[in-house]
């Protein structure tokens, strides 16, 4: 699955909250969540509206290799149904 090309910090943000991360701290423009499970895993989102592909494909990287998934299973399960 492709990435979508119009998703915000906000979009993303509410997208990973079903996995279990959460806001924990935010320094301007950029918001740092964190999950405990199945480690600890810090992440910052920029809170931009859209995020750059380049940045999001990293954070979507980071967030795969962390979940132990599929970069497109993660994007699947994070998008369906907001490819554009």
């Amino acid at each position: 699955m492709r990435l979508p090309r119009s998703v915000s910090g906000k979009e993303l943000i509410k997208a990973l909250e079903p996995l279990g991360y959460q806001i924990t701290r935010q320094s301007g423009s950029h918001i740092r969540l964190t999950s405990i499970y199945p480690t600890q895993h810090h992440v910052t989102i920029p809170n931009h509206d859209p995020i750059r592909t380049g940045t999001l494909s990293a954070i979507i990287s980071d967030l795969a290799e962390h979940l132990k998934m599929n970069r497109s299973e993660l994007v699947s399960r994070l998008f369906s149904g907001k490819v554009k």
